[in-house]
């Protein structure tokens, strides 16, 4: 087997990815998608990130998130606005056809993550033999998890109708993970690989040993993979930062099979401080801008504060909802959020809420209790609230959860390669929404990795046998 086609098999069809994209551009035009609702000025039309990129079309930097006037602002990263102003620049203010541009793009980010999701399968389950059951085709879980992740609904809706960071933030938080995988085999080395190899015989293309050396000499040395871990990490902190508490975890989990040895240790070390210095290099010109307009070390986002006051209302009932800020400029509150300015009413409503917090601690409790559930069994109501129509909802989203869940627990009980790092990610992802606030949208990033567990799952369970 050459070089080659060891890579190979663990490329997905690019007729995957092509009728993934077909499939949502044709939903955007058949449902004239990108004729965005606007109320209250366009504010639908991206709502705060929307608002950003007008003042960055207009002329008036990295500024006014809301609807009046209110100075410099960091209160969501800069990555998706910056390429809503882009939009703007080209078709227009709150144009359709700078909505069709935008959710055009969400649509190849959404489609580029079926190869991911192709390699992911491939590698943690199709090379190890792992839910094989007679398959005719080398890499089964892979190919239905990818089709699975092309054409289904649930996968497609908010690279069609929302005009947000999702599916960008999930395409490259979906990547990361193929990389971490791809540096934890190097790391690992091929004697491991006959630990880990599933039940049945090995998948058709799977490398032996030899192969494996023949790919990956030297596979502890240093490796611009490393690089390329620390700059897709570097983007998802500038597009949704609250994925950035997996980032520590996959580091530890890449060198892991080298800390029991420290002669060999140095060059993953080494390579993780690679990834360390490009992550801050994408970072810098952020968090310096953020110092020297806000006056104030702001390494994401601004608003946690604001947020986490929000989370704290008994009105809301553990869920807050829209803006954070009123929409009318002349509102008591917005004008004190401009008059204290951006970090100062935060880092106010942010004690605030710790008050809050510390005179009624149940409720936090509560209100996290509540947030967990609805984070992994439901969904948001719909406006015209039809039984039938939030049954199927509510059931489509609770069945995927539990079948995502079922697989990680099976996984991790075959010790399938990659399953603590998908444990990781179910754990540490959901984690500031228990916090804070939750919206089904919160659960996009890792549901790319529940295709694949479900797939993996129903692959996994054997005909019945009838007692004679």
């Amino acid at each position: 087997m050459t070089i080659s086609s060891i890579k190979h098999r663990f490329r997905a069809p690019w007729i995957i990815f092509w009728v993934g994209l077909a499939l949502r551009l044709a939903c955007i035009v058949i449902g004239h998608t990108y004729r965005i609702r606007v109320p209250a000025d366009h504010f639908g039309f991206g709502w705060e990130m929307g608002r950003i990129a007008r003042s960055l079309a207009l002329g008036q930097g990295y500024a006014n998130p809301f609807n009046g006037p209110s100075g410099p602002t960091a209160w969501t990263p800069p990555l998706y606005p910056l390429l809503m102003a882009a939009s703007f620049k080209m078709f227009g203010l709150y144009t359709n056809a700078a909505a069709f541009f935008l959710l055009a793009c969400n649509s190849v980010f959404s489609a580029a993550i079926a190869p991911a999701v192709y390699e992911i399968a491939a590698r943690c389950f199709d090379a190890n033999g792992f839910a094989r059951r007679g398959s005719k085709v080398a890499q089964p879980v892979a190919l239905w998890s990818a089709w699975l992740w092309a054409a289904y609904p649930a996968a497609l809706q908010y690279a069609i109708h929302w005009i947000w960071e999702m599916s960008l933030s999930t395409c490259l938080f979906t990547w990361s993970l193929v990389i971490a995988l791809r540096l934890r085999a190097r790391v690992q080395g091929p004697g491991q690989r006959a630990r880990v190899q599933g039940p049945g015989p090995r998948a058709q293309g799977t490398a032996s040993d030899d192969e494996v050396r023949t790919l990956d000499p030297e596979p502890w040395a240093l490796d611009p993979l490393w690089a390329l871990f620390g700059l897709l990490w570097g983007l998802i902190a500038l597009s949704n930062a609250s994925l950035l508490l997996c980032l520590p975890a996959a580091m530890i989990w890449i060198v892991w099979p080298r800390l029991r040895s420290p002669r060999t240790l140095l060059r993953p070390v080494a390579g993780a401080a690679l990834a360390c210095l490009t992550f801050a290099g994408v970072m810098a010109p952020w968090v310096v801008r953020n110092e020297r307009v806000l006056h104030a070390f702001i390494p994401t986002r601004s608003n946690l504060g604001v947020e986490l006051y929000e989370s704290t209302l008994p009105s809301h009932d553990a869920y807050p909802w829209g803006s954070a800020m009123p929409l009318w400029a002349g509102d008591p509150e917005f004008r004190r959020y401009v008059r204290l300015g951006e970090v100062e009413y935060a880092r106010v409503r942010g004690n605030e809420a710790k008050a809050r917090l510390r005179a009624d601690p149940g409720q936090f409790w509560r209100f996290t209790r509540d947030r967990f559930l609805f984070f992994w069994d439901d969904t948001p109501h719909a406006d015209e609230k039809h039984f039938g129509q939030e049954f199927l909802r509510n059931l489509s989203y609770a069945f995927l959860s539990a079948c995502g869940l079922l697989g990680l627990g099976l996984a991790l009980k075959r010790r399938v390669p990659g399953a603590v790092l998908m444990a990781l990610t179910f754990l540490l992802v959901p984690l500031p929404y228990y916090v804070v606030t939750v919206q089904a949208r919160f659960r996009h990033p890792i549901e790319p990795l529940i295709a694949v567990l479900a797939v993996y799952l129903f692959r996994s369970t054997q005909p019945g046998k009838v007692a004679s």
